[in-house]
């Protein structure tokens, strides 16, 4: 289990900090699930209401660096995911204060109500800018497992990702669905989340049918080119295999291959 550090544990320094910014915490509540932080929780706050709190110490270079994609993309996916009120730097830890989002994860199983929000939301993805600052291509993630036309077929779009729609990424307040933790952003083809999404819906127990009947929803995908479906499909079984083994990505390359069939 990932260690989470209460807010009382956090060095008093670190607390002075936050409460500079937020006024005066009254109330605290950890957050356990989610790996890429060493504190998360909600604090009750004097001068902000409720926040979510998610910190690194300095010294977790890929926690460190997964903030800092959020904070670098909050601006961009504003009324998308919750916006960031302040990020702090002191004594060693990298904290950002969210908006505090009162609600639960996506329930993506056959029947759900949450699948109209869930597709809503990631249509409204497709129309977010591309932030100018420096996003790794998602072709970049396959290096060594493309096949010759691939790269090329996956560098056909320069739309933001989010590239983990799981649901611990997807929270559900009043109706609304918010994409969380931007922690591995890319560029590419816009219609990559939604593939993505619909991987998750049979893997959450969606027949294949079903799951491309709700991906057919979403616009861009209607418009998807086959090449760079094909080659997305390819390069992320291959690199799956190759990671886990045959029999280990079995499960998961046959959800993805669904995407061509």
């Amino acid at each position: 289990m990932t260690e989470r550090v209460p807010w009382d544990d956090l060095p008093a320094g670190l607390r002075a900090a936050i409460e500079d910014k937020t006024g005066a915490v009254t109330a605290s509540t950890s957050v356990t699930q989610g790996l890429n932080c060493t504190t998360a929780q909600v604090i009750t706050t004097r001068g902000n209401g409720p926040l979510f709190l998610k910190g690194v110490r300095d010294t977790d270079l890929d926690g460190a660096a997964a903030l800092r994609w959020e904070e670098h993309l909050n601006d961009t996916v504003g009324g998308i995911s919750p916006t960031i009120r302040h990020a702090v730097r002191v004594g060693g830890w990298y904290c950002l204060l969210f908006v505090y989002v009162d609600g639960r994860n996506a329930d993506l199983s056959p029947g759900s109500k949450d699948l109209d929000a869930v597709a809503f939301t990631i249509g409204r993805m497709h129309r977010l800018r591309t932030p100018d600052i420096c996003i790794p291509p998602l072709a970049d993630r396959f290096t060594g497992y493309l096949m010759p036309g691939e790269a090329e077929a996956l560098a056909g779009g320069t739309h933001l990702l989010h590239t983990d729609t799981n649901p611990h990424n997807i929270m559900i307040s009043s109706g609304t669905a918010y994409i969380v933790d931007w922690a591995m952003p890319a560029v590419g083809p816009e219609w990559v989340d939604a593939a993505y999404t619909a991987v998750r819906l049979m893997e959450y127990g969606h027949a294949p049918a079903s799951a491309l009947a709700w991906l057919r929803r979403i616009p861009s995908w209607r418009s998807a080119d086959p090449k760079a479906v094909e080659a997305l499909v390819s390069a992320t079984c291959r690199r799956w295999s190759a990671v886990v083994g045959a029999r280990g990505s079995a499960a998961s390359n046959k959800r993805f291959q669904q995407l061509v069939a």
